[in-house]
């Protein structure tokens, strides 16, 4: 019994390593999220850089899947500064694998003062993130 067990569990393993051995491109039994250098999901990723592309970067670590903008000043609201941080936690493409923190800060009299930031906005944030890695894996997978 525990022989059996054994062997059916091992046929798995011994099935991936052939198939990566055969063909180093992209061994159809792997989920193509898991067949990068990267330590978190690709999808995720890709579409974190994506959608705080228009802040800039203080810190993007693919491995630790930590991404930390600089202060971004929209130039429509000058008086009004934020910092985002997005963490991935996970090598799969889910909700619970991403975490957005956002830093407001208001200009009063010259002085950058903390403010509060909505739920909402980091809720939608989130969102945004998950929408877009799911477009590019549909893209990934389509093409």
């Amino acid at each position: 019994m525990v022989r059996k067990i054994v062997t059916a569990a091992l046929i798995p393993v011994a099935l991936l390593a052939a198939g990566c051995t055969r063909n180093r491109d992209a061994p159809t039994r792997l989920a193509p999220a898991r067949l990068t250098s990267i330590g978190v999901n690709t999808y995720l990723w890709r579409a974190a850089i994506d959608t705080l592309s228009f802040a800039p970067l203080i810190t993007a670590d693919s491995n630790g899947g930590v991404i930390v903008t600089d202060w971004y000043a929209n130039p429509n609201a000058p008086g009004e500064r934020v910092k985002l941080t997005v963490s991935i936690l996970d090598q799969e493409l889910r909700a619970d694998a991403l975490r957005v923190a956002a830093s407001r800060q208001v200009n009063q009299g010259g002085q950058w003062v903390d403010a509060p930031v909505s739920a909402a906005t980091v809720q939608k944030l989130e969102d945004i993130i998950l929408t877009r890695a799911r477009d590019i894996r549909r893209g990934t997978i389509a093409g």
